[in-house]
């Protein structure tokens, strides 16, 4: 299968940020794209699916207050992570930490010690990103082709192959 990069205004409409925002954290390295940089005036930055993941977190998280560098470990962790691993995250925040849990039962043990205060379910956003992309346009890396609705790329087939919906 292609693989497919989605532009700048692309990335912004399915992460739901501005392309201010957008331009902000890729020279500021906050989230940065994979699939192509902008190599001078006029050249377009290409963004992958786990980048538009990533953008629409951050938003999330700078919309309730998280500090930027509590924001930029936090990315720096999820750009670790396997994508497999991704859909399974939980991000919570009391508005200063980030905790990731990956079960039910931690979620229960950090409210229990009353730290979480709000929570992010990555596979929930995961969802709302490949809806996104299902109405937006990409480009086919191998060819340079416009591709309508390039929603069903590489990590959406993965996920089908697993069965996950």
């Amino acid at each position: 299968m292609n693989e497919i990069g989605y532009r700048g205004a692309t990335a912004c409409n399915a992460a739901g940020i501005s392309y201010r925002q957008l331009d902000y954290w890729a020279r500021t390295g906050l989230v940065e794209p994979t699939v192509r940089s902008a190599t001078g005036s006029g050249s377009h930055r290409l963004y992958g699916f786990r980048d538009i993941l990533v953008l629409k977190i951050v938003k999330r998280l700078l919309d309730a207050g998280v500090s930027l560098q509590n924001i930029r470990s936090a990315v720096k962790h999820l750009r670790e992570r396997g994508i497999e691993d991704l859909a399974r995250i939980t991000l919570m925040s009391d508005g200063s930490s980030i905790y990731e849990c990956t079960s039910s039962e931690e979620i229960f043990d950090l409210l229990q010690g009353g730290q979480g205060v709000f929570g992010i379910a990555v596979g929930k956003v995961w969802s709302e990103v490949e809806g996104s992309l299902t109405h937006l346009q990409g480009e086919d890396l191998d060819d340079g082709s416009i591709v309508a609705g390039a929603g069903d790329d590489e990590l959406a087939a993965r996920r089908k192959m697993r069965g996950v919906s």
